[in-house]
């Protein structure tokens, strides 16, 4: 039970967050964006670690580990999910991050004990990726050929989603063990050294003019879908392993596609609600366990 409500947390922070970060890339660039997430939320848990008496590591071996992961899930993820948002729906963006428990299953069939590809996640992956394709259309490769900045908007999430989906699995093999709240923190510290030097070069962010909205929204983005979203990540993570973590990604494109629809107005093609359709049905198969 604590698990499912874990999993719930997760997804309406998650789901929601493309909407946040629609929000946010309005009057805010990429990479302030990003480093902006990252501090306030490494800032949160870092009082938190201190208010509960605990320490980070001293320097060593696991620092490189956490290095990986801060890259893997943070910056990278964030970044292109981010930029990627620019041109594309917050309930589009919800939907493509589905990919990510599809490539999970696959990743952790290789790398992590007990988490073995059946047929019934074999049909759930068929499917899920059959939504991917509605979605995106059959002629979306054509598309890179001609630099479409929409394509490439919409790959950018798709390889978000990848790297969500690989650091998932290593999180699994490299962070086992180790004090959940503590290796959040170090982590996202290490995310946030590395994107705020990159957001003073490329952006120069004290010659932004934000609105109220794109300010709330990174606050909040900050707070809950990085903050309070990266300690019941973890948790989930090592409570009940990588595949029934991805489920979330799942559930949070309808919580996307709700959000853009019933507050940003955005109005999503039916190919979008059938690409919703069988990602849906894809996890429904991949979890159905037959009766003993």
């Amino acid at each position: 039970m604590l698990d499912w409500l874990l999993l719930a947390a997760l997804v309406a922070m998650w789901g929601s967050s493309f909407m946040f970060i629609k929000l946010g890339v309005a009057t805010v660039p990429t990479s302030t964006l990003v480093a902006a997430r990252l501090i306030l939320g490494a800032l949160i848990l870092l009082v938190v670690v201190y208010l509960r008496g605990a320490r980070l590591p001293p320097f060593g071996k696991v620092w490189g580990y956490y290095t990986i992961l801060a890259l893997l899930g943070n910056c990278i993820p964030f970044t292109s999910i981010t930029w990627g948002q620019q041109r594309t729906d917050s309930a589009l963006a919800g939907i493509l991050m589905a990919v990510m428990p599809l490539a999970t299953m696959v990743l952790a069939h290789f790398f992590v004990k007990g988490e073995h590809m059946t047929r019934n996640r074999v049909l759930g992956f068929i499917l899920g990726f059959a939504g991917i394709i509605v979605l995106m259309g059959p002629s979306a490769l054509d598309k890179i050929s001609s630099q479409s900045l929409a394509t490439l908007s919409q790959l950018a999430i798709l390889f978000g989603a990848l790297c969500y989906a690989g650091n998932s699995v290593l999180t699994r093999i490299l962070a086992r063990g180790d004090d959940v709240l503590v290796a959040s923190t170090a982590m996202l510290l290490i995310a946030s050294v590395i994107a705020l030097p990159v957001a003073l070069m490329v952006d120069q962010p004290w010659k932004i003019q934000a609105s109220a909205a794109s300010f709330w929204a990174i606050v909040w983005l900050g707070v809950g879908p990085t903050a309070i979203a990266t300690v019941v990540y973890f948790k989930l993570i090592a409570s009940a392993g990588p595949t029934f973590m991805s489920l979330v990604n799942y559930m949070s494109p309808a919580v996307a596609v709700f959000l853009g629809v019933a507050l940003l107005g955005e109005t999503p093609g039916l190919h979008a609600y059938v690409a919703l359709a069988l990602i849906l049905l894809g996890i429904a198969v991949s979890q159905w366990r037959r009766g003993t």
